[in-house]
């Protein structure tokens, strides 16, 4: 079995897949066979093929992976919405067992398995009996966490109240990269710092804007997999 890193982030559109893709890529261009799974993406392109799942095709396109899209992400929605929601519109509702049996099929062909969140830590991915959470296809998979941040104001309460929730969680938070960082800039740099002594979790990477590599140790980034 591979092992395994869950991304989270402090909220949406923070970067996740952006530092996901850049995760993977690190991963494969140091000769890992390194592979990414998302249980539920919404905001999806239909076509007159089918739904395209976007956040897999810029991971596979960024980080070189191929193979079936489909493969990586089992449930695909139309509509921007949380996971309950656009399947409450759409149908299809998340079923935690085929989220479990769809990333252990994945796994299979890879020795590292990135897995990307969606939303923020406290998202509903199914409103119905059962109750999903994204803090249950976590424990469902055996995951600890690595939390994406913006670098700029208001990011030391988000990425506080984050880690406070995983660790009620009895969820291992690995560390925090910070997305969107200026490395001239007071406010990120202080943001770092603060982080740090505030949580106890370290900063493990920062990432600048256009940035086509991680700046981060591949064996550092290869401990974080469990």
């Amino acid at each position: 079995m591979s092992k395994g890193l869950f991304i989270t982030g402090t909220n949406t559109d923070i970067g996740k897949t952006y530092v996901t893709a850049l995760i993977v890529k690190k991963l494969r261009e140091a000769g890992f066979s390194a592979g990414y799974f998302k249980a539920a993406a919404s905001g999806n392109p239909r076509t007159p093929y089918g739904m395209i799942p976007g956040d897999a095709a810029y991971v596979s396109r960024i980080a070189g992976i191929g193979g079936d899209l489909s493969e990586m992400i089992p449930y695909v929605y139309e509509n921007a919405y949380s996971p309950h929601l656009a399947s409450r519109i759409e149908g299809n509702p998340v079923e935690l067992d085929i989220v479990r049996s769809k990333y252990d099929a994945i796994s299979k062909k890879y020795d590292y398995m990135t897995v990307e969140g969606s939303g923020g830590i406290i998202c509903p991915i199914r409103y119905s009996d059962p109750v999903i959470l994204l803090e249950d296809i976590i424990k469902e998979l055996s995951l600890g966490v690595l939390i994406v941040a913006d670098a700029g104001l208001g990011t030391i309460n988000l990425v506080s109240l984050t880690v406070s929730y995983l660790k009620s969680r009895e969820i291992a938070v690995k560390g925090v990269i910070l997305n969107h960082f200026c490395d001239s800039g007071i406010i990120e740099t202080d943001n770092r710092d603060m982080i740090e002594y505030l949580t106890g979790v370290p900063v493990m990477a920062v990432v600048h804007d256009k940035e086509e590599d991680l700046g981060m140790d591949v064996e550092k980034l290869e401990g974080l997999y469990d």
